[in-house]
């Protein structure tokens, strides 16, 4: 039942950019770097198939161009 609930969105992103920095060594930041390359990635790869999805549901309900009009 829980899975038909919405899910909160939060900003992750802005909670993020609001973390201070100065606790974490050279090799934290790093693997920190790597971590959110990563997410770059999935999030760039997830909108490239919502573009492509997109595109594909616009020319399914396209009108034919044919003579109904």
């Amino acid at each position: 039942m829980e899975d038909d609930l919405p899910r909160p969105r939060g900003d992750a992103a802005s909670l993020l950019s609001k973390e201070l920095l100065d606790s974490y060594s050279q090799e934290e930041l790093l693997a920190r770097i790597a971590l959110l390359e990563a997410e770059i990635a999935r999030v760039r790869a997830h909108h490239a198939k919502a573009v492509d999805h997109r595109k594909l549901a616009e020319a399914l309900f396209r009108p034919s161009g044919g003579n109904g009009d």
